[in-house]
């Protein structure tokens, strides 16, 4: 594993980094594409940006960006490239994992503040308790960045001599926990062949009868090192509406960039056009409601967090439009790539456009978790007092 050199970098350093690499990141769109993974030297340059240590506290000289801060270096790199941005925002994820495990042992299993891990947190997999820790084995799907990452982290049951686990507590009838892996006692397979985000390398893999010791697993409910401001379970999934928010910012860019010089065949000018000009209208206007939405919930989330808040403190309407504002950015990113695709009608659907890529690319990131009806049912139910489908994504784990 090749690391970038340790260096001191603020919030403003690594979000030039990331500005100043996304016009490569551009450039490179259909070789990333075409390769179905992201180049290593993308790679390399990604973690010369900072990116991968973002969530890093300065307890441990990392630089300990905020959530906002976080969403704007992925904005600013999937506007280069949406695969590029999303395996950065996936793989970022270390630092926010680090409070879960005990201090020293997470510092000998991250040497390097731009260690990368992915994986699938769903319990998926078996973990047989054996002494010292577990054996762990199953077949996790969508690895996102499985191709060039550090760490892998997935979920699964636990089973005591073949039979469930149930949890300490009583609550659960069957325990699961998180389990850390070293990439190379992983199989990737390589099945990542989809309509869009081809660049991500989300594919299955496998994990064959691996013992993980005790240290190496951990639960959102168990913060064991309290240096640092993400110790929230939601942490990591605050800043993900960056890759939307990045693309359709980059569309709408593309096109009102396009409009300044395009002419019809009469010689009318696009931008003197009417239907032109109300459709550029509409679009930054739901570009801008979204992008204020999703970075409002954050700024109020750090209002109550730096008064030493946890999510507990927030009103019940301010904690479900944490999750309801992260699906708004993906399904309305999709709607403004598909208004502006239309726009330019057949200019659109050579490859060799962004329009084709970026189309793609909104209509597969939608079909996440983070943008489906599980999360409107769990912030409804979350406003009513009812029970959510999916409480870790109001924070809730208990």
């Amino acid at each position: 594993m090749t690391m970038a050199p340790e260096a001191p970098l603020t919030a403003t350093d690594i979000l030039a980094r990331a500005q100043a690499l996304a016009p490569e990141l551009r450039e490179r769109s259909a070789e990333i594409e075409r390769a179905r993974r992201l180049p290593d030297d993308v790679v390399a340059k990604l973690r010369a940006t900072g990116v991968y240590r973002m969530g890093f506290s300065r307890a441990w000289g990392g630089p300990e960006l905020s959530s906002l801060q976080q969403l704007e270096v992925i904005e600013a790199l999937s506007y280069g490239d949406a695969s590029a941005g999303w395996c950065a925002e996936i793989g970022s994820h270390t630092g926010l994992f680090a409070p879960y495990l005990a201090g020293p042992v997470a510092r000998e299993m991250f040497p390097s503040l731009d260690v990368i891990t992915t994986g699938m947190l769903f319990p998926v997999g078996r973990a047989e308790r054996v002494p010292g820790g577990y054996r762990l084995s199953g077949r996790w799907t969508f690895g996102s960045g499985i191709t060039h990452c550090d760490w892998v982290i997935s979920g699964a049951f636990i089973y005591r001599d073949g039979q469930p686990d149930p949890s300490p507590d009583g609550r659960d009838p069957h325990d699961s926990r998180l389990f850390m892996v070293r990439a190379a006692d992983v199989s990737v397979l390589d099945n990542w062949d989809t309509t869009g985000m081809l660049g991500t390398g989300s594919c299955d893999y496998t994990i064959t009868d691996v013992f993980v010791p005790e240290e190496h697993t951990l639960s959102f409910d168990t913060v064991l090192d309290h240096n640092g401001p993400h110790t929230q379970p939601d942490t990591f999934m605050r800043y993900m509406p960056g890759v939307p928010l990045g693309v359709a910012r980059a569309a709408l860019d593309h096109v009102r960039e396009l409009a300044t010089t395009k002419r019809y065949p009469n010689g009318d000018a696009w931008a003197d056009n009417r239907r032109v000009q109300t459709i550029i209208a509409e679009c930054e206007a739901d570009y801008i409601a979204t992008r204020h939405g999703v970075r409002g919930t954050l700024l109020r989330l750090e209002e109550v967090l730096g008064d030493n808040g946890t999510l507990d403190d927030l009103s019940r309407d301010e904690r479900a439009a944490l999750p309801l504002s992260r699906l708004h950015a993906f399904r309305t990113a999709r709607s403004i790539v598909t208004r502006l695709y239309d726009l330019l009608q057949t200019a659109s659907i050579h490859r060799a456009s962004p329009m084709d890529r970026w189309l793609r690319d909104t209509t597969t990131m939608c079909q996440h978790l983070f943008a489906q009806e599980r999360i409107l049912q769990s912030g409804g139910a979350h406003l009513l007092g009812g029970t959510p489908d999916f409480r870790l994504c109001l924070g809730i784990v208990k």
